[in-house]
């Protein structure tokens, strides 16, 4: 295709079954490659690109997408992740 991709991943990555170390990634991808990421263990976005520092200051300094953002490990990643492993569970 010609012309420029755009996406966005979000994912939890954690190894037990606790899941008091799950982590929340958000990024933001551009031409395939990463341009800013939000990862709940730092607490901020970060940018990789001169466009991706710009929007991680902006993005930074607003507290309500802070907050929603932070807010995710527990309403997105472990309400799924609860969801998947009683999943596994009964089927074993």
């Amino acid at each position: 295709a010609n012309g420029y991709y755009y996406s966005r991943w979000a994912k939890c990555i954690w190894s037990s079954h606790d899941l008091s170390d799950m982590v929340f990634i958000d990024n933001y991808i551009f031409n395939k490659d990463v341009y800013i990421q939000f990862n709940s263990t730092v607490g901020e976005y970060v940018g990789y690109t001169a466009h991706g520092v710009y929007n991680a200051q902006l993005w930074n300094n607003n507290t309500g997408q802070m907050q929603g953002e932070r807010a995710e490990v527990e309403s997105f990643c472990k309400h799924n992740a609860e969801i998947d492993q009683s999943t596994i569970t009964d089927k074993s």
